[in-house]
């Protein structure tokens, strides 16, 4: 098992499928352009070998988050920045259908900030 699944699999049900499913949905969305890797512990997915967005578990909201690197430029009232200067976090609700369109737009916008 690579560190990737190993980070997923420690994710109890039902947040683990719906984060895989989240996982595999945005690296479905450009496969010739978006890959994976692991740095810092963390789930990196990255656009032309350039940081996109990474998951992570946010214990003062205790839910799961993206993150998006230029979040900063992103104009989403669901975006929190928390301190942040570069990015921008979702939170994951599990008991909410899941904003795929929503997090598909957010990429989009910050694939046009990645030179």
């Amino acid at each position: 098992m690579n560190p990737i699944q190993e980070y997923f699999y420690r994710i109890e049900e039902p947040e683990r499928s719906t984060l895989l499913f989240l996982r595999d949905t945005i690296l479905a969305s450009d496969q010739e352009n978006i890959t994976e890797t692991f740095s810092f512990g963390l789930p990196f997915i990255k656009y032309k070998k350039k940081m996109l967005c990474y998951f992570y578990y946010s214990k003062k909201y205790q839910k799961h988050y993206l993150s998006f690197y230029h979040g900063d430029r992103l104009d989403y009232p669901e975006l929190i920045r928390d301190g942040r200067k570069k990015f921008k976090i979702l939170l994951i609700d599990m008991e909410e259908d899941i904003p795929v369109d929503l997090i598909l737009n957010m990429i989009q916008e910050v694939k046009k900030h990645i030179k």
